[in-house]
């Protein structure tokens, strides 16, 4: 059975110049921005008293995302907000003015027009901006790399975007998309992932994004919980975990927990910077083949990677069988515990959970994060089962066991 790898965040310090992305007072633009939508509703925060019992810490909490808009993922977060930002900076407007009404309306089509939004994705990302371009009478063009999920393709046709799968891998369907976009009249690429001279969008998507944390955070206090002693976010170009990273940074600026940035081992880009040691980014190639679809990413996000460089604890690479272990352990939950359908790509961070704890094989890391009998653990199912066919072969069928 292949191990986990990681690696201890020894990476020299930068100016720290991106963490004021996930602000608080920014994320909270976005927050009243997706509230203002009629599908909005606070996704549940499972609280695993017994599991927590189980693997011997304190308390686990998981942000369960398969409810969110009803599209089973979290990524309609960030591309909705970065439309929407995208809109009001085409029309000098604050972004206080972009609700949900204004932007559905006939003055929305005198002020604005129609733009065409294109983007990348294994499929979550894809039907979040397909979802939001179609409710906003706007237009978007999806595509998605080789080996991408047919239930996927069809999620996203459905929402009225042009969408392919391309015989390439998601970082070169990423150049393809904005290739498109520069070629194409009122084009606008709309990609989590930045580079040099592509920034403010994929600011924003981190930023939509933080409504997800903003929720877990006020959960928490709902239920008199202290901070979270530690937080495990998984990553494929990072935004994610940046705008997770950033966002609880500053909520507790004099005591933040203790950051733990997972991914998958066929796509480790972050994990294989942050073992160079040096602070620059490492770049993964190839066909980036996993079941953690989401996170099949070789290029980092430059905005996220400086804020992960400052403020992470570890970095951790996982095979596949990390995350059918998490998908298994919330789709069963011990008695009394909420059940969490999570999908391969949201469920890997309960899976390192389990691995870390089971046992002596990780004491050097558990020892080096301080994971404890006091610790509370918040962590994110990011989608549901939004491959059916792969859950059932992973949840019921048994698929990547963790004794081979």
């Amino acid at each position: 059975m292949e191990a986990i790898k990681w690696v201890a965040n020894r990476m020299p310090a930068s100016e720290d110049s991106q963490l004021s992305i996930m602000g608080l007072e920014n994320v909270e633009k976005a927050e009243r921005f997706h509230r203002s939508f009629p599908q909005y509703s606070v996704t549940p925060l499972a609280r695993l008293s017994m599991m927590a019992k189980e693997l011997g810490v304190s308390e686990i909490f998981v942000k369960d995302e398969s409810y969110r808009f009803g599209l089973n993922a979290f990524k309609v977060l960030g591309g909705s907000f970065a439309m929407a930002k995208y809109i009001a900076s085409r029309t000098n407007s604050d972004i206080s003015m972009m609700t949900y009404d204004y932007l559905t309306s006939e003055k929305l089509k005198e002020d604005f027009g129609q733009a065409t939004f294109f983007t990348a994705t294994d499929g979550n990302h894809g039907r979040g901006v397909a979802w939001a371009a179609n409710k906003l009478g706007q237009k978007a063009v999806v595509h998605m790399p080789k080996g991408s999920a047919q239930t996927r393709f069809f999620n996203i046709q459905k929402e009225g975007a042009q969408v392919t799968i391309e015989d390439m891998n998601y970082d070169d369907c990423v150049r393809l998309a904005a290739k498109e976009a520069g070629e194409t009249q009122n084009g606008v690429i709309v990609q989590d992932t930045a580079w040099d001279g592509y920034e403010d969008i994929p600011s924003w998507i981190m930023q939509g994004y933080g409504t997800m944390a903003r929720e877990a955070a006020n959960q928490l206090s709902e239920m008199n919980v202290q901070r979270p002693t530690h937080i495990f976010v998984q990553a494929g170009v990072g935004s994610l975990a940046g705008a997770v990273v950033g966002y609880f940074t500053n909520l507790y600026r004099d005591n933040p927990p203790k950051m733990v940035i997972i991914e998958a081992s066929a796509a480790d880009c972050l994990y294989k910077g942050a073992l160079a040691g040096d602070g620059k980014p490492r770049i993964v190639e190839g066909d980036l083949q996993t079941i953690m679809a989401g996170l099949a990413c070789g290029e980092p996000n430059t905005l996220s990677w400086d804020i992960l460089r400052n403020h992470a604890s570890a970095f951790i690479s996982c095979p596949d069988w990390v995350s059918a272990l998490g998908m298994r352990m919330l789709s069963s939950p011990l008695k009394g515990d909420q059940r969490v359908i999570s999908g391969e790509s949201g469920a890997v961070g309960m899976g390192v959970l389990a691995a870390i704890t089971g046992g002596d094989t990780y004491k050097e890391l558990r020892d080096l994060i301080g994971l404890d009998s006091n610790s509370r653990v918040l962590m994110f199912s990011t989608e549901g089962d939004t491959d059916p066919e792969q859950y059932k072969n992973v949840v019921w069928g048994g698929k990547y066991p963790t004794d081979k």
